[in-house]
């Protein structure tokens, strides 16, 4: 009998080893399915299958041959890929004042609108990518911090999301507006021949980040009000734009549903993508275990995101404002967070 008993005993072992290998492979698997798309999301896989849904102001036209930002601006390419490789720069001078002055505009319009200015840590552990989507599928674009196992984040939103991990929120505390700023690192994997010219894609850059914590029943009117911010925040600068509704299969893992504003590039002759705002109802949620008592009991909340600025503002700012003799008149708006009145 006690033979029989260690020969099951050691039957146990080896089932269990074999269930917990199968567990792993399951998980990760599982962690590959992205959030399925909302019932509106376009058919089509790139950003050109995406609907447009309005367009507003006056594509910028010019009676000479407009300059791009590069040439407009002050910026140092060369420089800056001889310190650290291609897509870094420099920003200097008047540029960098000007830079300065969006983020502060951008800040300053979402702390008037209640959000909270949150300046997050910029390194974060693998659950917090994990958590918000970004692995495993996004891996090659992240940058590895070894051997502190830490990833440096490509948007504040993986900060703003990690922020309540593990956490049951008071229902009466929503929705839970934050606006974070940082510095973004991103491989750009796959970019490769892509926008490599100027400052429209690079592998650091800065970024003020709105995150949203809704009930489920609201998270919609969420979506559309961060829209809505991002819209006010351009227009306040008089850059041309249209919005798009993204293509389903153009959707990142953890969005449902993503909006993307799009700023008229004179030296392109086309629009070009300045900000986004996504729903990920509750893809963030679940896997970062964030709840909040409502209904019947506990349950998992909807998170949102967009961008209120990054230096691509300024490649739209500069191109739209130019002048023949190669001047650019700032904004005024701007000038009041230390912006020069002309580059």
């Amino acid at each position: 009998m006690l033979a029989l008993l260690q020969q099951k005993k050691l039957e146990l072992q080896a089932a269990e080893t074999e269930l917990a290998k199968v567990a792993t492979e399951r998980d990760f698997l599982l962690a590959k399915v992205p959030n399925p798309p909302d019932d509106n999301a376009p058919d089509g896989v790139s950003d050109e299958d995406a609907l447009v849904l309005k367009e507003v102001g006056e594509r910028t036209a010019f009676p000479f041959e407009p300059k791009d930002h590069l040439e407009l601006g002050n910026f140092d390419m060369e420089r800056g890929a001889k310190l650290s490789g291609a897509r870094f720069t420099y920003r200097y001078g008047k540029s960098a004042l000007l830079e300065l002055s969006l983020y502060r505009y951008a800040i300053d319009t979402l702390v008037a609108k209640g959000f909270t200015l949150v300046l997050p840590p910029v390194m974060v552990r693998e659950d917090a990518m994990y958590g918000t989507g970004f692995l495993p599928t996004e891996e090659s674009n992240l940058y590895k911090v070894d051997p502190d196992d830490l990833f440096l984040t490509g948007t504040s939103e993986v900060a703003l999301a990690g922020l309540h991990q593990g956490e049951i929120l008071d229902p009466e505390s929503l929705p839970l507006k934050y606006a974070g700023y940082s510095t973004c690192f991103r491989r750009e994997a796959g970019a490769a021949g892509k926008d490599t010219r100027g400052i429209f894609r690079l592998h650091q850059f800065d970024k003020v980040e709105m995150f949203i914590y809704s009930h489920p029943e609201t998270s919609g009117e969420m979506h559309d009000y961060i829209l809505g911010i991002e819209e006010e925040i351009v227009r306040g600068l008089g850059i041309p734009y249209r919005v798009v509704l993204t293509a389903a299969g153009d959707l990142g893992p953890s969005a449902a549903k993503k909006y993307d504003i799009e700023a008229w590039v004179p030296s392109q002759g086309k629009y070009r993508e300045i900000t986004s705002c996504s729903n990920t109802t509750s893809y963030q949620s679940r896997r970062l275990q964030i709840r909040s008592k409502y209904g019947t009991g506990t349950n998992y909340l909807h998170t949102l995101n967009g961008t209120a600025m990054t230096a691509r503002f300024m490649v739209a700012l500069l191109e739209n404002f130019q002048d023949g003799d190669g001047k650019v008149k700032v904004p005024e708006i701007l000038l009041p967070y230390g912006a020069p009145d002309c580059i």
